[in-house]
């Protein structure tokens, strides 16, 4: 997947990713600061990652782990201080939630910060941490 938004692009080509940028985020992270760095480095290796990029920066970025069958999991979604309050974020999220690879897959995920931004694409709260995304196959039939 790539999108260009902006003068940002979202791509999933992990040839791109700048792996010192996202250490560097998550080490500062409440979420993965005791997380190794090897263990960093093999989440990524085992996952589909997306970066986002202002030109060569990255600025942002998202993991996915996933069966591509039935679920889901978005984690370590971050964009770079500088660049936040300009709705990167925002379209980091939608552009996954809507893609043809997860619209119909249940999405979990979990966050201590972020329920506002992730109830604006249809993640519920499942438990005071976790929240979850029914796939838009089964939330249009309950629509109907």
């Amino acid at each position: 997947m790539e999108i260009t938004w902006n003068q940002f692009v979202i791509s999933d080509n992990k040839e791109l990713l700048d792996l010192e940028v996202i250490k560097g985020f998550l080490s500062r992270s409440y979420w993965a600061n005791k997380r190794p760095e090897e263990r960093t480095l093999r989440s990524i290796e085992n996952s589909v990652c997306y970066g986002v990029y202002e030109g060569p920066k990255q600025v942002g970025y998202a993991r996915v782990i996933t069966d591509h069958a039935t679920m889901y999991y978005l984690c370590d979604v971050f964009i770079d201080e500088d660049y936040r309050g300009m709705g990167i974020g925002k379209k980091l999220v939608e552009s996954l939630t809507t893609s043809d690879e997860y619209k119909d897959l249940m999405g979990l995920l979990g966050t201590m910060d972020a329920h506002e931004l992730y109830k604006q694409y249809d993640f519920e709260p499942a438990t005071e941490r976790f929240m979850r995304r029914r796939p838009d196959y089964i939330r249009s039939l309950e629509s109907n």
